[in-house]
C-alpha cells in the first residue's frame, strides 16, 4: 500500500520535536535532508547519525529515502570539477545509511547553465558532456554494492530532466535496470515547462518509484507556476495524477514537498502543510 512522508524539515527545524509531529500526523516514514540535529544529512557525523538513529527509534518511525544533494552542481563546471563536488560523499553516505537504514539513497539531476537554449538536454550531454553519465553510473554501482536502491530526481532550475522524453532517454543511456528509478517531483518539471498531466506522467510511469508533490498556482489554465498553494488549491490536477499513480502499483510512497511561488495577494498559507497532509491521507483513504 502507498505511503506518506514529507521533507523532515518541514515539521520543524527541531529534529526530535519534527519527529513527534510526524507521528502527530499519523506518518511512520521519515525523507532526511536536512535540520537533523542542525545540520544537512551530508553533514553528519558518525556518532550524530547514531544520535539521529537513537531518536528515530524511539519515535517508532523509520527512514524511508536519504535526499542527498549529490549531483546537482552545473555540468559547464567541466568533468574534473563537477567529480570533485562528489568526492568522498557518496562513500560517506554509504557510511551513514549503515547506520540509519533508509530504504533508497536519492541523487539529483544534473543541471546546464545553458539550458535556456538548449531543446533536448539529453542529446546536449550526450554531445557535449558524456562523462557526466560515466559519473552517474560509477555512483548508482557503488550504492547499489553497498546494498541500496538509488532514485534521481528532476530539479526546478536548469535541470537537465526538463521533460518527460528527456527522462526516458537519460535512464535509457544510463542503461542500469533494477538499480536506479526516477523520482518524479511534479511541481520541479512544471518549474521546467512541463504542466504536470496524465500525458505527461504516462512514459515516465516504468520509471517512476518515489512521487513528489507539493501545490502551486498559474493564472491561466495550463500556465507557468506564479503562486505557492495547499495541494488542495492547486492548479495541476493532483487528485487526478495521485490516484492514478496509487492504483499503478509502482510508487510505494508520496513524499509532501513545500510548495514553489509567489505569495498570491489575499491568500492565507501558513498551514499549508498540515492541510496537505490531511489532504493526501484523504486521497489515499487513509483519514475520513
Amino acid at each position: 500500500m502507498i505511503e506518506l512522508t514529507m521533507l523532515n524539515s518541514m515539521a520543524g527545524s527541531d529534529f526530535a520535536a519534527a519527529l513527534a509531529q510526524h507521528r502527530a500526523w499519523g506518518l511512520r516514514c521519515l525523507d532526511l535532508k536536512d535540520s537533523i540535529l542542525g545540520k544537512g544529512l551530508l553533514d553528519l557525523s558518525l556518532d550524530e547519525a547514531r544520535a539521529a538513529a537513537a531518536l528515530i527509534r524511539t519515535h517508532e518511525t523509520s527512514v524511508y529515502c536519504f535526499s542527498t544533494t549529490l549531483f546537482v552542481d552545473d555540468i559547464e563546471m567541466g568533468r574534473a570539477a563537477f567529480a570533485a563536488t562528489l568526492s568522498g560523499k557518496i562513500r560517506h553516505a554509504i557510511a551513514l545509511a549503515g547506520v540509519l537504514k533508509p530504504k533508497v539513497i536519492r541523487l539529483l539531476a544534473a543541471r546546464t547553465s545553458k539550458r535556456a537554449g538548449i531543446l533536448d538536454a539529453i542529446v546536449y550531454v550526450r554531445q557535449n558532456h558524456p562523462w557526466l553519465l560515466d559519473l552517474y553510473r560509477a555512483a548508482i554501482d557503488e550504492l547499489h554494492a553497498a546494498g541500496w536502491a538509488v532514485t534521481i530526481e528532476n530539479e526546478c532550475h536548469d535541470c537537465i530532466l526538463g521533460r518527460p522524453e528527456e527522462v526516458c532517454q537519460f535512464f535509457t543511456l544510463l542503461d542500469r535496470p533494477g538499480r536506479v528509478t526516477f523520482t518524479w517531483d511534479v511541481q520541479n518539471m512544471w518549474q521546467m515547462g512541463t504542466f504536470p498531466t496524465l500525458a505527461a506522467y504516462q512514459p515516465m510511469r516504468d520509471l517512476i518509484s518515489y512521487y513528489h508533490v507539493k501545490g502551486g498556482q498559474c493564472r491561466t489554465p495550463g500556465g507557468r507556476l506564479e503562486y505557492r498553494s495547499a495541494l488542495e488549491d492547486a492548479s495541476w490536477p493532483v487528485a487526478q495524477i495521485t490516484r492514478q499513480v496509487s492504483a499503478d502499483g509502482r510508487v510505494p510512497m508520496i513524499c509532501l514537498n513545500p510548495p514553489h511561488g509567489g505569495a498570491k495577494p489575499g491568500a492565507i498559507d501558513s498551514d499549508i502543510t498540515a492541510r496537505d497532509v490531511r489532504f493526501v491521507q484523504q486521497l489515499l483513504g487513509e483519514r475520513p
